[in-house]
């Protein structure tokens, strides 16, 4: 251990979130509007109990599987900026920083975009007010903003925020899943309704359909994103990982077996609010309330989480000369990066605005970047084996479990799963890597030449 050499902890960021904190980050990043939308999708995309739950379970084990890479990662630098800090020390910048312009442009900012408008959608609901178009999109633009402004007086604030919502959120969803199996057990509900043998037509549905399971869990590394603000990161951010999917992955399966109880296969497929209408067969029009609210309170607690988060990685690429440079500046008192943050807004807003025209837009946007998202997880896991080849004396508190077959397998799921979701879904996929090949522009006349040859430091 004398001879190891260790990745510089030291940060001009406060760290003041603890074990807890990471922990609600990373629930309250996963629990979104996910669990309650995309249930309908994946059995429709199915039509087969047993490759409904196919997909979830895949999902969860992939995102398990994803989660012992990242954890070696993480305790081996413990940075704020989650995957680009990984992808900046495995290789040359001009990855690091397609990465970095595709969550800001494509992905990121999309997710927040899309949460946002499924909490306005939902409290327009509970107010019995017009859903959609331009009330819709002011709406989740204020939410973004609001929130916004909460962040910016500090991460101790922020972290209340994290505890607060983990525990309405997990206490929510408890109760829908109590409600349904106390209204009985629907056995014919669990049986295929539609004879879909498991064929290699079967597999490619649970693979298409993959894209909006892996949306329900994503956000899973959202703690490796403030890793510079969370206390002994070597070791809380692993745990936090490891609990928070656990606990996540738990939920979703029972929340999954309360909505078939209630609603059958064939139902389930058809709705357009699958949580909304189980909760209609227990308690008629006041279940529907319950879960709106149920959907706000999530998808309030997801978008804090997603502007507290996302933020730190601008700022980490403003920082190393590979973004816009007004992004790297921390605010004197509170030692948050602002700039940072309010410029996620800003274009979170330009695509709340652009949705807010669009047919389906929550699964279009998903569609949109789950290509380009997987090309670039492929790099952040295949990193694990590249930084053991190129740091191998590098101090790891906490090494990849089952490494190799761990990352072998992880790569298979994420390679299949990006040629399925390329071929089912072509266009939006285009559209997502198009706009990421753009950041080249920007590479080429903006990003200064050291910051083109500069390598990660010890």
């Amino acid at each position: 251990m004398k001879n190891k050499l260790i990745f510089d902890e030291q940060t001009e960021l406060e760290r003041k979130l603890g074990l807890t904190e990471t922990l609600s980050i990373v629930v309250n990043r996963i629990i979104g509007s996910g669990i309650f939308r995309t249930p309908a999708p994946i059995m429709f995309i199915t039509a087969s109990v047993s490759m409904f739950y196919g997909v979830w379970i895949l999902g969860g084990i992939a995102t398990i599987l994803g989660a012992l890479c990242y954890a070696e990662l993480v305790a081996m630098m413990p940075r704020s900026g989650g995957p680009y800090v990984f992808l900046k020390a495995a290789y040359p910048p001009i990855i690091t920083f397609l990465r970095g312009w595709a969550m800001f442009f494509v992905s990121e900012t999309g997710s927040i975009a899309a949460v946002a408008l499924f909490f306005s959608e939902n409290a327009l609901t509970a107010m019995n007010a017009a859903t959609g178009g331009f009330q819709e999109g002011i709406m989740a633009i204020a939410l973004v903003f609001i929130l916004t402004a909460a962040n910016s007086f500090g991460i101790q604030l922020s972290g209340v925020f994290q505890n607060i919502f983990s525990i309405l959120k997990v206490g929510l969803l408890v109760s829908i899943i109590a409600l349904s199996l106390s209204h009985g057990i629907r056995s014919e509900n669990f049986a295929d309704a539609v004879d879909k043998p498991w064929t290699w037509a079967g597999l490619v549905s649970i693979f298409t359909a993959l894209r909006y399971g892996f949306f329900a869990y994503s956000g899973w590394e959202g703690a490796t994103y403030v890793a510079e603000e969370v206390k002994n990161p070597r070791k809380n951010l692993p745990l936090s990982l490891f609990f928070g999917i656990g606990i996540v992955m738990l939920l979703y399966l029972l929340i999954n077996t309360a909505y078939l109880n209630l609603l059958g296969p064939e139902t389930m497929g058809a709705s357009k609010g699958v949580a909304i209408d189980s909760m209609k067969v227990v308690l008629g029009s006041a279940g529907g309330l319950l879960v709106a609210a149920a959907i706000m309170v999530s998808t309030f607690g997801n978008v804090n989480t997603q502007i507290l988060v996302k933020s730190r990685t601008w700022y980490a690429m403003a920082r190393d000369k590979l973004f816009f440079n007004g992004l790297s500046a921390i605010h004197p008192k509170y030692k948050t990066p602002n700039y940072s943050m309010y410029a996620q807004a800003a274009w979170a807003a330009v695509l709340i605005l652009c949705a807010t025209f669009a047919e389906s837009a929550y699964e279009a946007v998903i569609d949109y970047f789950s290509f380009t998202s997987a090309v670039f997880n492929v790099l952040t896991f295949a990193s694990v084996y590249v930084l053991r080849k190129k740091y191998p004396d590098v101090l790891r508190p906490y090494k990849t479990w089952g490494y190799p077959l761990t990352l072998i397998l992880v790569l298979l799921i994420q390679g299949t799963f990006m040629v399925v979701t390329l071929v089912t879904a072509f266009f939006p996929s285009l559209l997502g890597i198009a706009l990421t090949m753009s950041g080249l522009i920007y590479y080429h006349f903006y990003v200064p030449r050291e910051a083109k040859s500069e390598q990660t430091e010890l």
